[in-house]
């Protein structure tokens, strides 16, 4: 089970491990985006520092209509877990976003009231 915690605004985040080519590890808080449909999101400049291999152009469809974003390969630690994933990336980020394919694997417990925000297997 993953601990989660609100910001100000109540929006979600969950803290995660990035891991650079070079092996280092980077802990980002990540916002959970439900309308938002991949793994993750980030920063095409983050996405470079940590030397993430490019994969491929993708047109996705957003609230502005469909944008091309770059895809890159990236290797993330949540929950103790190891996941390679697809990684979206963009100037445009402001945040790193976690996408709706993490629900598919994790429950989610979401409690405002409770101060309680959980992803669990």
């Amino acid at each position: 089970m993953k601990k989660g915690h609100f910001n100000s605004r109540g929006e979600l985040f969950f803290e995660m491990d990035l891991m650079a080519v070079d092996s280092s590890i980077v802990t980002v808080d990540a916002l959970l985006d439900t309308g938002f449909t991949d793994w993750l999101a980030m920063n095409t400049q983050d996405i470079e520092d940590l030397g993430w291999s490019f994969i491929d152009r993708q047109e996705k469809q957003t609230a502005s209509g469909f944008v091309r974003f770059n895809l890159y390969a990236g290797i993330v630690f949540f929950d103790d877990q190891e996941f390679a994933i697809e990684v979206i990336g963009g100037d445009e980020f402001t945040h790193i976003l976690m996408g709706l394919q993490w629900l598919n694997h994790r429950r989610l417990i979401v409690d405002r009231k409770m101060d309680l925000l959980t992803l669990e297997n």
